[in-house]
């Protein structure tokens, strides 16, 4: 990646700011607090512009940790979402196939499974998660991408799936259900969070909803909310660099491979003003784009 490709944008700089200098414990004193802030600014300082927001993030983890002792635990929201995507999962499916066009409602699910995370959203609201599902058909993105992607599975053999977040998980597995009936001879494995991190999905919620049992299921060996390819584990890079096709979900995974010159597609939603800004589209559109193409 050349280092005029900056990932660090001023926009999200001041995101980070105003929400990680706001998460101190109530009942922390005045000199905890202080240095606190003071190395939540001096991280941002020392951050190269050519590093992502995820990788800036997983250090503000690690402090708040030092400092606090605080450990975020969100296993039992995760669980929740997983379950609530499972129960639907048989409508879902059943939709899918009714469809005149399969693949691109799966696509559709998963991309609104994107909505999701609870890094990006203050609140992840499940009557507005269940109407976002029922208006799928709707949801507009660029189709000529999917034309293409269409014709480059076609010919692949290695597909690599980069998971986002709990419960969209379980969305990401009906779509992957789909393109291996659309390619009967592709290869598909599918890399989630090395270690737990927000509600992203790690290995046990892609066996909660069953997603190990579809396609090999791994890991990416870190903490990080994306794939940073040079943070990942050599085993993950492996697969990446192997790959044919890449489909990369979330946000996160966007801002840590951008650039990275590989044959990615991402796909999203947009769930804030940067996203939506570089891409002139409104807030939740869906988003799928090429790395090479952008």
């Amino acid at each position: 990646m050349s280092e005029t490709h900056l990932r660090l944008n001023p926009t999200c700089v001041t995101c980070l700011l105003q929400k990680y200098l706001r998460m101190v414990p109530d009942e922390a004193d005045d000199w905890h607090r202080l240095t606190y802030m003071q190395r939540v600014m001096g991280i941002l300082a020392a951050t190269p512009p050519t590093c992502s927001a995820p990788e800036v993030v997983e250090q503000f983890t690690v402090l708040r940790e030092e400092l606090f002792g605080i450990k975020e635990d969100l296993s039992a929201e995760k669980a929740y979402f997983n379950a609530l995507i499972l129960a639907q999962e048989p409508l879902l499916r059943e939709r899918i196939r009714r469809s005149a066009d399969p693949l691109t409602l799966a696509l559709r699910y998963a991309m609104l499974g994107n909505y999701i995370d609870f890094a990006a959203m203050d609140k992840v609201d499940e009557q507005y998660l269940n109407t976002l599902l029922e208006g799928a058909d709707t949801l507009p993105f660029d189709d000529r991408e999917l034309a293409t992607l269409r014709t480059e599975l076609g010919s692949a053999r290695r597909l690599v799936y980069l998971t986002d977040n709990c419960g969209e998980i379980g969305l990401d597995k009906l779509f992957i259900e789909e393109l291996l009936r659309t390619f009967p001879a592709l290869q598909a494995e599918a890399i989630v969070r090395g270690a737990p991190v927000h509600n992203d999905a790690t290995l046990e919620d892609a066996r909660q909803v069953g997603l190990d049992r579809l396609i090999p299921v791994s890991h990416n060996g870190t903490g990080i909310a994306g794939t940073c390819l040079s943070r990942i584990s050599l085993q993950a890079r492996e697969k990446v660099d192997a790959a044919d096709v890449i489909i990369a979900k979330g946000q996160g995974n966007f801002e840590t491979l951008r650039h990275c010159g590989k044959n990615v597609y991402y796909l999203f939603m947009c769930k804030c003003e940067m996203f939506a800004q570089r891409f002139q589209v409104p807030l939740y559109n869906g988003m799928l784009v090429n790395d090479r193409r952008m």
